[in-house]
């Protein structure tokens, strides 16, 4: 690949150029973005080889364009993108819902000249790698070896686009899975998405209690590791959930019962029954961790 373009250098985007420059896989790598501050950071950094703010000359002879902002960035950008693209260039995106972004490029492909073209050159995409810090400067090469990329492709996406996407996220060391959007969004609905406001909803909870402090002060390692992740970005947050809000609403409901199963429990002092619960839970959790440590080895060896 000749030419990246990255809009939103951030951990995600960032971690991309760099995983793609340490393989060879990529000739230069150009940035967009809305502070000008963290686009020359990123050329101080190494991650991009030029920041530009004028879209028709980011964009131009660009193999692919990765959209790595918050989600509810993506419509304005696909707007701005689809009137300078080429034929040869592929877009895809590394947002954490799919199934609006599968729509916003329906709708901003309705506004090109070549509506069935512009479709056929979108690969959607999710990579399930984080960290504890955010930005350019949290960027690092190795984010995504080992972790798990989902593609979405639609009906109308080209296998040319598809392959180079996949290679793309092959070169960062990822493993590389395809599903349907809305498969995507009720899996990640389930085991992201819910997770994450559990934690935010705890948290606030106690936090605007008349004893806050004194709760606080007292939490200790359990706390920690449950509410962890309330800890990540409130804006990327927001969005998530009122993108993928109808499989969350189905997810949350889901639960709500599981615990109504278990305030039950608690109130009834049925013990066999709360004993059951918390082995069968202990067993998944066990056997999953099982799993990830065997990936972990794999990776490494």
């Amino acid at each position: 690949m000749n030419k990246l373009v990255i809009f939103g250098v951030g951990l995600i985007g960032g971690s991309v150029a760099l995983a793609l420059k340490q393989a060879k896989a990529v000739g230069q790598v150009v940035g967009v973005g809305r502070s000008l501050d963290n686009l020359q950071t990123a050329i101080d950094l190494g991650v991009i080889d030029e920041a530009q703010s004028d879209v028709s000359l980011a964009v131009k002879n660009a193999d692919l364009i990765l959209i790595a902002t918050p989600v509810a960035q993506t419509p304005k950008i696909l707007e701005a993108i689809i009137p300078h693209l080429s034929e040869k260039t592929v877009i895809t995106d590394a947002g954490s819902t799919k199934s609006d972004i599968a729509e916003y490029v329906e709708h901003a492909a309705k506004q090109a000249k070549n509506p069935a073209q512009v479709l056929s050159q979108f690969v959607g995409g999710h990579p399930i790698a984080g960290a504890e810090k955010s930005g350019v400067s949290a960027a690092k090469n190795d984010l995504f070896l080992g972790k798990n990329v989902v593609l979405t492709p639609n009906t109308a996406t080209s296998p040319a686009a598809l392959k180079l996407v996949r290679e793309l996220w092959l070169a960062t060391g990822a493993n590389v899975s395809e599903m349907t959007a809305s498969n995507h969004d009720q899996i990640f609905a389930a085991v992201s998405h819910l997770p994450h406001l559990l934690a935010f909803a705890l948290v606030d909870d106690l936090a605007s209690r008349d004893n806050a402090k004194q709760l606080f002060d007292f939490a200790a390692s359990g706390f920690r590791d449950f509410t962890r992740i309330a800890g990540s970005s409130p804006e990327m947050w927001r969005d998530i959930s009122i993108a993928n809000r109808h499989a969350l609403l189905s997810e949350i409901e889901a639960f709500q019962k599981e615990l109504l199963l278990l305030k039950v429990l608690v109130e009834t002092k049925d013990e066999q029954g709360l004993q059951a619960l918390f082995e069968r839970a202990s067993h998944a959790r066990q056997q999953w961790g099982k799993s990830q440590e065997l990936c972990s080895k794999t990776v490494k060896s």
